[in-house]
Protein backbone atom coordinates (compact mmCIF):
# COMPACT_ATOMS: atom_id res chain seq x y z
CA UNK A 1 0.00 0.00 0.00
CA UNK A 2 2.77 2.59 1.29
CA UNK A 3 4.99 1.23 -1.79
CA UNK A 4 2.58 2.01 -4.21
CA UNK A 5 1.89 5.60 -3.45
CA UNK A 6 6.01 5.85 -4.05
CA UNK A 7 5.71 4.33 -7.21
CA UNK A 8 3.08 6.66 -8.46
CA UNK A 9 4.07 8.59 -11.58
CA UNK A 10 4.15 11.89 -10.21
CA UNK A 11 6.34 11.36 -7.25
CA UNK A 12 8.85 9.69 -9.13
CA UNK A 13 8.86 12.49 -11.48
CA UNK A 14 9.33 14.82 -8.61
CA UNK A 15 12.15 12.96 -6.83
CA UNK A 16 13.78 13.54 -10.46
CA UNK A 17 13.32 16.54 -10.88
CA UNK A 18 14.61 17.50 -7.23
CA UNK A 19 17.53 15.48 -7.75
CA UNK A 20 18.35 17.55 -10.82
CA UNK A 21 17.67 21.03 -8.76
CA UNK A 22 19.74 20.15 -6.36
CA UNK A 23 22.89 19.09 -8.98
CA UNK A 24 22.26 21.86 -10.93
CA UNK A 25 22.49 24.47 -7.70
CA UNK A 26 26.13 22.91 -7.39
CA UNK A 27 26.27 23.65 -10.80
CA UNK A 28 25.79 27.11 -10.53
CA UNK A 29 27.77 27.51 -6.99
CA UNK A 30 30.73 26.15 -9.22
CA UNK A 31 30.15 28.51 -11.84
CA UNK A 32 30.05 31.11 -9.47
CA UNK A 33 32.66 30.58 -7.38
CA UNK A 34 35.20 30.20 -10.52
CA UNK A 35 33.78 33.36 -12.37
CA UNK A 36 37.03 35.03 -12.88
CA UNK A 37 38.64 31.49 -13.40
CA UNK A 38 40.87 31.98 -16.84
CA UNK A 39 39.31 29.21 -19.61
CA UNK A 40 36.95 28.34 -17.24
CA UNK A 41 33.39 26.74 -18.98
CA UNK A 42 30.52 26.78 -17.46
CA UNK A 43 28.80 23.55 -16.04
CA UNK A 44 25.03 22.71 -16.05
CA UNK A 45 23.06 19.70 -15.69
CA UNK A 46 23.30 17.37 -18.68
CA UNK A 47 20.44 18.03 -21.28
CA UNK A 48 20.17 14.32 -22.03
CA UNK A 49 18.35 14.48 -18.32
CA UNK A 50 15.60 16.36 -19.75
CA UNK A 51 14.68 14.82 -23.05
CA UNK A 52 14.87 11.05 -21.39
CA UNK A 53 12.56 12.59 -18.68
CA UNK A 54 10.08 14.33 -21.16
CA UNK A 55 10.18 11.40 -23.03
CA UNK A 56 9.86 8.65 -20.45
CA UNK A 57 7.20 10.95 -18.67
CA UNK A 58 5.70 11.09 -22.31
CA UNK A 59 4.75 7.10 -22.51
CA UNK A 60 3.08 7.41 -18.85
CA UNK A 61 5.25 4.45 -17.46
CA UNK A 62 6.03 5.18 -13.73
CA UNK A 63 8.89 2.28 -14.13
CA UNK A 64 10.11 3.97 -17.17
CA UNK A 65 10.57 7.16 -15.39
CA UNK A 66 12.55 5.46 -12.50
CA UNK A 67 14.62 4.08 -14.84
CA UNK A 68 15.57 7.86 -16.42
CA UNK A 69 19.25 7.72 -15.14
CA UNK A 70 20.49 10.32 -12.46
CA UNK A 71 21.19 13.64 -13.43
CA UNK A 72 24.88 14.53 -14.10
CA UNK A 73 26.93 17.31 -15.03
CA UNK A 74 28.24 18.20 -17.95
CA UNK A 75 30.06 21.55 -19.79
CA UNK A 76 27.19 23.18 -20.87
CA UNK A 77 27.84 24.15 -24.82
CA UNK A 78 25.60 26.61 -25.38
CA UNK A 79 27.50 29.41 -23.21
CA UNK A 80 30.61 30.99 -24.83
CA UNK A 81 33.01 33.36 -23.27
CA UNK A 82 32.85 37.26 -23.40
CA UNK A 83 35.94 38.00 -22.57
CA UNK A 84 39.55 37.04 -23.88
CA UNK A 85 40.11 35.08 -20.80
CA UNK A 86 38.15 32.21 -22.31
CA UNK A 87 35.67 32.12 -19.20
CA UNK A 88 32.23 31.04 -20.61
CA UNK A 89 30.32 31.90 -17.19
CA UNK A 90 28.32 34.99 -17.04
CA UNK A 91 27.46 36.89 -13.62
CA UNK A 92 24.07 38.02 -14.26
CA UNK A 93 22.44 34.77 -16.38
CA UNK A 94 24.18 32.65 -12.86
CA UNK A 95 22.40 35.07 -10.25
CA UNK A 96 19.41 34.90 -12.76
CA UNK A 97 19.44 31.08 -13.08
CA UNK A 98 19.93 30.55 -9.27
CA UNK A 99 16.90 32.70 -8.49
CA UNK A 100 14.68 30.16 -10.85
CA UNK A 101 16.41 27.37 -9.79
CA UNK A 102 15.23 28.44 -6.31
CA UNK A 103 11.46 28.61 -7.24
CA UNK A 104 12.07 25.63 -8.93
CA UNK A 105 13.40 23.71 -5.51
CA UNK A 106 10.31 25.17 -2.95
CA UNK A 107 7.85 24.27 -5.79
CA UNK A 108 9.10 20.81 -6.10
CA UNK A 109 9.69 20.40 -2.51
CA UNK A 110 6.31 21.23 -1.41
CA UNK A 111 5.15 18.55 -4.22
CA UNK A 112 6.51 15.86 -2.03
CA UNK A 113 5.92 17.36 1.07
CA UNK A 114 2.55 17.28 -0.32
CA UNK A 115 2.79 13.53 -0.55
CA UNK A 116 4.04 13.41 2.77
CA UNK A 117 1.15 14.76 4.02
CA UNK A 118 -1.33 12.49 2.65
CA UNK A 119 0.97 9.62 4.17
CA UNK A 120 0.55 11.43 7.14
CA UNK A 121 -3.03 11.81 7.03
CA UNK A 122 -4.29 8.41 6.28
CA UNK A 123 -2.14 6.75 9.18
CA UNK A 124 -2.64 9.07 12.02
CA UNK A 125 -6.46 10.91 10.67
CA UNK A 126 -5.47 14.06 11.52
CA UNK A 127 -3.74 16.88 8.82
Amino acid sequence: MIQSLFNQSNYVVTKKLLDATVMRHQAIAGNLANVETPNYKRLDVAPSFQAQLVNAVKAGDSSRIAGVAAPSLTEDATAVASNRDGNSVNLEQEMLAMNENSLAHALETQLISGSMLKLRMAITGRG
